[in-house]
Formats: structure tokens, sequence, C-alpha cells
């Protein structure tokens, strides 16, 4: 352990939080694969990161945090196989018990439990993803619960990812580990048709998971560059277990374009620099390679565009544009219009009104946005008078643009996005050639 000159138990406090939202996932994860049960999974971890914040402040931090709570988390998850197994003794299921003392034993001794956990990929943090995404539940459920216990991100973050009222979030997130716990889920990466089954829940929870980092709904930060990393991470990892499935690779080839722009979408202090003012020679050269290349794999399969390739579609249009007044914003447009076919929603209307606006002029644009303002599932949502104050702007209609950007900055619940939007709403100066404040991106849901 580090011995810290002077502790502070809120300094280690903030540590903790901070580590806590890197690590979660895998200690969730590597519990799991002890326990076979998602919510007891979750149990310890959360009892790893009590013990953490009893123990760091007095102790210091460790060197290998990670490792720490993981070490921690696998304790009480061997307690609690070691209590199942005097339970199952009491019972006399013999069976049972002779089942637990085999997967404590081996877990004490650092083995692998056993043949059909060794999944395809060697990766405990997608057969987190996989078990979470069982058919038995609602995909809205599969999708709450995935993002909680494996991106980390709080029921009221989820909340705003889906626009719907946190405690609904949470009544699903509750069920939905009940409902695997009574199911007896097994801990795995399914193989064959089970695997095909959970695809799409799985392809959506990364999805979000990625918009998550790359616009963080909440907090002092913008981005949560660590969310990207790992969902990234994990859309390479099925794109080789699925090298002909179209939107595996559209995914991958969206979220390598994505990531290309994270060093530049920030200054010096971490305020956000939107799509117009970024140094394009920060863009990262090998992920636009990577993406490029992921999406011509995806044109050269049969078959009409999917959802996420057409977002890596417009995402490369971006990639492909050597400087912003480059960019085709018709085809972009035109992308829109096949995304909107594709998968309709409110918020992919809105994304599309900022296309055309670069299109055809802010008139145009303004017009679509404003037909979306009665819809319920953008109630509340801060983009669409940030949306609505840009072009208003751009027409000259200073004090209207003034009010949008005032009410955006109320509704948005991130610092940093609500810094930018307060400057807008106080006349600091603005580019009239950039797209929105949505940075002309793809955004979930």
């Amino acid at each position: 352990m580090r011995q810290p000159d002077s502790p502070d138990a809120a300094e280690t406090a903030r540590a903790v939080a901070a580590i806590w939202r890197i690590e979660s996932a895998k200690v969730v994860a590597h519990a799991a694969r002890i326990t076979r049960d998602l919510g007891l999974a979750e149990d310890c971890a959360q009892d790893a990161l009590v013990a953490a914040l009893e123990h760091w402040p007095e102790l210091g931090v460790p060197e290998r945090p990670g490792a720490w709570l993981m070490t921690a988390a696998k304790r009480r998850a061997l307690d609690h196989l070691r209590h199942r197994t005097l339970a199952a003794a009491q019972h006399e299921r013999l069976g049972h018990e002779a089942d637990l003392r085999q997967q404590i034993a081996a877990h004490e001794f650092g083995e692998m439990l056993d043949a059909h956990l060794d999944d395809a990929i060697g990766d405990e943090i997608l057969a987190l993803v996989f078990t979470a995404c069982h058919p038995l539940l609602a995909p809205e459920a599969r999708a709450a619960l995935t993002l909680k216990v494996m991106g980390g991100l709080s029921t009221a973050e989820i909340a705003r990812a889906y626009l719907k009222p946190e405690p609904t979030i949470a009544q699903r997130i509750v069920r939905a580990k009940r409902a695997l716990a009574a199911a007896h889920v097994p801990f795995e990466v399914p193989r064959g048709d089970a695997l095909h089954a959970r695809l799409a829940s799985v392809l959506e929870v990364l999805y979000l998971m990625f918009n998550e980092g790359y616009a963080a709904t909440a907090g002092p930060e913008w981005m949560r560059p660590a969310l990207c990393e790992e969902a990234l991470r994990l859309a390479r990892a099925l794109a080789a277990l699925l090298p002909q499935q179209g939107e595996v690779l559209g995914l991958q080839a969206l979220m390598e374009l994505q990531s290309s722009r994270l060093a530049a979408r920030v200054d010096a202090q971490g305020a956000p620099v939107l799509l117009a003012d970024q140094d394009r020679r920060r863009w990262d050269g090998l992920l636009i390679r990577r993406g490029l290349a992921a999406l011509a794999r995806v044109e050269a399969l049969s078959g009409p565009l999917g959802p996420y390739a057409l977002q890596a579609a417009i995402a490369a249009c971006h990639a492909r544009a050597a400087a912003f007044a480059a960019t085709d914003w018709p085809r972009i447009a035109a992308l829109y219009d096949a995304l909107l076919q594709a998968a309709p929603s409110p918020v992919v209307a809105l994304n599309r009104a900022v296309a055309v606006a670069m299109t055809y002029g802010a008139a145009e644009g303004l017009a679509l946005v404003d037909a979306l303002r009665d819809a319920p599932e953008l109630a509340g949502y801060h983009l669409l008078p940030a949306v609505r104050g840009d072009l208003l702007e751009r027409l000259e209609r200073h004090a209207e643009a003034r009010a949008e950007f005032d009410r955006a900055a109320a509704l948005a619940v991130n610092a940093r996005e609500r810094a930018l939007l307060r400057a807008r709403a106080m006349g600091a100066p603005g580019r009239r050639d950039a797209p929105p404040t949505t940075d002309g991106d793809p955004q979930a849901p």
C-alpha cells in the first residue's frame, strides 16, 4: 500500500468514485463468474466498494486499486458460496453441495470453473453483457441492467439516455435482476442461435455505452473516454466473433470513426470543442482507417445497410472531409433519410434536421425542428432547444435564440455542456457556419 503523507478522507472518496467508474464492470464480471448470479455478483462488488471506502482513507489508495477491488469482491463471493454449501448440506442436497465445493476450490486455486464458462473470447466483460441481455428479459430491461452493472451508469443517466422517468428505469433494473436469479441464467457468452437471439440487445447496449462516454449525460466532464474505449474493445471482440454480421461491423466502424475525434473534442481546460472548430490534425488517423475498413466490409455484404452501418457512413463523411467546409452535407442528409426509415425516432429526426439545415439552409432545418417540439419523447431533452437556438441565431432572430439557449442550459445536466449553452445564451461569439450543439453526430437512443 502507498501511505499518503496526510490522508484526506474526502479526496480518497473522490478517488474511489473515479476508480469505481473504471473498474466496476470488471469487478462485477469477475464476481459473476464465481457466483453465476448477476444480482449477487453486484452485491459482492458493492461490498468491495464499501470496503474500499472504509479502508483506503486510512491505508491509502492501493498501487493496483482494480486488483484490490476484485480480490475483495472475490472473497465475498466465495463466502456466499460457502454459506450456500452449508445450506445445501442442511437440506441434504449433496449433489449441489459437491458442485459448490468444486466452485470454491477452483477459484481458491485460481482455476477456471468448468469448460462451458471458458467462452470463445475468454472475456468476462463480454460474458456479463450477454448474461444481462438474456431473452427472458424485455429489451428495455436488458439494456438498462447492462448499462447499470457494466457501464457504471447511474439510474438517472440511463433514464436520460432512454428519455424515461428515473423510477421506471429503477423498477426495470430490480425486476431484471430478480428474473435472472430466479431462472439461474448461466454466466457465459452463448453460441449458435442463442448468441444471435441476444445480439441486437448487446449491440444496443454497447451503442448506448459508447454514446454516454462520447457525450456524458451528467457530471463535471463532457466525455468519459474510458467508456468509449471499453465499448469499442467489446465491439471489436464481437466483430472478430461474427465477421459476417453487417450490423456488428457497422457498430465497430461507427465507434472507430467517432473515437478518432475524442482528443479534438475538448480544449486544454476540458471545455467542449464542436465539430466545426476541431483541429482535424488531432483526429486519430489509425482509428479512421480502421473504421473505414470495417465500413467497407459492411458495404461488401449483400443487403441494405442497417442503422449502425448507416450511422457509420455518416461518420465516414466527416472523417473523409479534410476541412469542415468540405463536408458532404447532401450525402449526410440522404443518409439520415435512410436512417429515419430504418430506425425511426425523434432523436434521429432531430439530427436529420441538422443535416438538412446544413444542406438547404437554417429555415428548412427550423421547420423540421418545430415539427418535433410536441414529441413527448423529447420533453426535457436539452438538445431540442439547443438546436433550435442555433438555427434561430443563424437566421438572426437573436432574442428568440437566447431564450432557447437559456432553456437548453436549464435542462442540461452535464456541467460542461451547460456552460457552453449559457455562453451561447449570453451572446458569446459562435460560428454561424457550425452545426448545432448536436455536434453533427448520431445520438442515442
